[in-house]
């Protein structure tokens, strides 16, 4: 069925005794292209019947669907015209992993973080409204996503529509990892009598059929209607909102789905087709553990075994076996994690510690406001969030943790670039917007070995710090540069003249092959592993201003905002004549693609920061 599949709404032109052939070639068509590329599996193999019962349903591209995050959008892709792109899946200049409008006139809206479709899918209705237009809007969200509160924002305004709007619950009881609070056990608990809800569709439409008397009787009637619902649809919460609820709806039924579906389009207000699916379906290792293929690496089909297993640590396993250690010496210890803790690596210390762990779900705003609130209790929060994702919090950071210099510690995992996800999860503005914060220290670690003393330091500080590292294997080089961490100190690992390398975190490995190949063409530089990035060390810059002629400054963030533009206006400040080479991160959005071959575009490599370099001094 899937060689019918080459262009755009190609689906229309199946028999309906053909969907279920489809749905099983495009979960192969995904094993096998995601096996090569890596991706994520699990939550697209979770949604091929209801992508296919949306583009069955819906005039696509006019009518618009919007997918929550955009992980499980890859039929969506290939039911689009975009079969073709699965060969360079995430790769640089191959197809996103994530809707872009840029990529297809398919693609409404650009996703990549959690619990926005509402949002932006209610938007589309008013903007649809007021220009005159006429087309369906689906909002697409996951149960995972429903953690986030930024979802009942948009549900409580979307009660006050008069209008069709479309949101789809795709319940798989999982986000990443498992789903936790209220809201996961209140769907769990939700059911539906398809039969009433048609009913009372009918009762209404002939009801408001009579002449002069029919609209009073429908609002008479309502008050009566609502408490007969109270005791048969335990699906009230949106009910009671103002929003109909339908379902639940077997996700993995192609004619129930298009029989629900074709009930929401006929409705003038908000309405939520509450649709249950499994996650990983039809691959068993994907169905058996649909956490670790969430977000996969290339595989063998076969075993679901990565092609190349891991053989060294990552910088998350590091903080993982550092947060047990601590937690260990300091009962005050506390781990926070907004829905992932496999990810961030704290489920060893949830198993450890069980009531000292909190998983507040998708929610990283109340994550941050939560760890304060522990801190004003005595206790010592550790909060593990990706870079990319902290960015949601900045509000909480600076106003319930630094305005009252509170010890919360932020794990601040995947920072800088992280490759295949691209624009949407590079961590590579928390420098900028952290040190931008009073109040707030900041450390980026070269190597494992600083990392842990990090977190040692960390947990004497009585102060906000964020810890920044990055995603994939720990640097074990440098080893023999260990000196004990100072507030605001910087490290001096090699001493020449003339040129100073002003190295942060990862950049610090990077700035001593940037020495060495200087060092060939006959210049000796200094190389300074500034290790905090708020506060920063001014007196090392004051001292080398005394014998160096240029400062060369090297961060894995973008340059806006960041270290290196505070070392520069110190230095025009204090009126040295020492030219300054900033080289972070221009400021832009920066694609999908191998994280190496990122740093060589954008300048950020060994050879292309030593070519600047010469060609300044020349």
């Amino acid at each position: 069925m899937l060689e019918k599949i080459n262009h755009p709404n190609d689906i229309k032109n199946l028999q309906p005794q053909e969907w279920p052939e489809l749905a099983k070639d495009i979960r192969e068509f995904l094993i096998e292209k995601i096996s090569v590329t890596g991706g994520h599996l699990a939550s697209n193999l979770g949604v091929v019947e209801l992508t296919m019962a949306l583009h069955l349903a819906f005039d696509l591209p006019k009518d618009k669907i919007i997918w929550d995050v955009g992980h499980q959008a890859y039929t969506h892709k290939l039911l689009s015209g975009r079969k073709d792109g699965f060969d360079k899946l995430r790769q640089s200049g191959g197809l996103s992993g994530f809707p872009k409008r840029k990529e297809s006139d398919f693609d409404s809206f650009d996703t990549g973080h959690s619990s926005t479709s509402i949002s932006a899918g209610l938007g589309m209705v008013y903007a649809r409204e007021l220009s005159g237009e006429d087309y369906y809007v689906v909002s697409v969200i996951g149960d995972g996503a429903m953690t986030g509160g930024m979802a009942y924002e948009a549900l409580n305004n979307a009660a006050q529509l008069k209008k069709n709007f479309i949101i789809i619950l795709n319940d798989n009881q999982m986000s990443i990892s498992e789903n936790v609070g209220g809201m996961s056990s209140y769907l769990g608990k939700l059911r539906a009598d398809e039969g009433y809800n048609n009913l009372k569709q009918e009762i209404s439409d002939t009801l408001l059929r009579i002449p002069v008397i029919g609209d009073p009787l429908v609002k008479r009637i309502s008050k009566t209607k609502d408490t007969i619902k109270q005791m048969v649809i335990p699906g009230m919460l949106f009910e009671n909102l103002g929003i109909t609820y339908l379902g639940p709806v077997d996700g993995h039924d192609m004619d129930q789905l298009m029989k629900f579906l074709a009930a929401a389009k006929k409705m003038k207000r908000s309405v939520i087709v509450h649709v249950k699916t499994k996650k990983g379906k039809g691959y068993e290792p994907a169905e058996l553990n649909p956490c670790r293929f969430h977000g996969v690496e290339p595989f063998h089909i076969s075993t679901g075994l990565p092609k190349v297993p891991k053989k060294h640590a990552t910088y998350t396993d590091i903080f993982a076996r550092m947060m047990c250690n601590l937690a260990e010496k300091d009962s005050r210890i506390v781990g926070i994690s907004a829905a992932m803790p496999e990810g961030t690596g704290m489920t060893r210390f949830s198993k450890l510690y069980p009531s000292r762990f909190f998983d507040v779900g998708i929610a990283e705003e109340h994550a941050i406001t939560f760890a304060a609130g522990l801190a004003t209790g005595g206790m010592k929060p550790i909060v593990a969030i990706y870079s990319s994702f902290l960015q949601r919090a900045y509000d909480q950071i600076l106003h319930d943790v630094c305005i009252q210099d509170l010890p919360v510690i932020l794990a601040v995992d995947r920072a800088g670039l992280v490759g295949a996800d691209g624009e949407t999860h590079q961590g590579i503005f928390d420098l900028s917007y952290l040190t931008s914060m009073p109040n707030m220290c900041v450390f980026a670690p070269k190597n494992k070995y600083e990392m842990m003393d990090a977190f040692d330091f960390a947990a004497g500080y009585d102060h906000p710090i964020a810890i920044r590292y990055p995603r994939g294997t720990v640097y074990k080089g440098l080893r023999e540069y260990r000196e004990p961490i100072s507030l605001g100190k910087s490290e001096v690992l090699v001493k020449g003249k003339k040129i100073a390398l002003l190295a942060l975190g990862t950049m610090v490995q990077t700035a001593m092959e940037v020495r060495e190949i200087l060092e060939e063409k006959g210049y000796a530089s200094t190389v300074v592993n500034m290790r905090f990035a708020q506060p920063w060390d001014k007196e090392i810059v004051d001292e080398l201003a005394a014998d160096h002629d240029l400062f060369v400054t090297m961060e894995e963030n973008v340059l806006g905002g960041g270290v290196g533009e505070r070392i520069a206006a110190h230095i025009s400040e204090k009126g040295y004549r020492a030219k300054t080479i900033p080289v972070g991160i221009p400021n832009v959005y920066v694609e999908h693609g191998n994280v190496e071959a990122l740093k060589e575009l954008l300048g950020m490599d060994a050879k292309s920061i030593a070519g600047r370099i010469e060609g300044e001094i020349e």
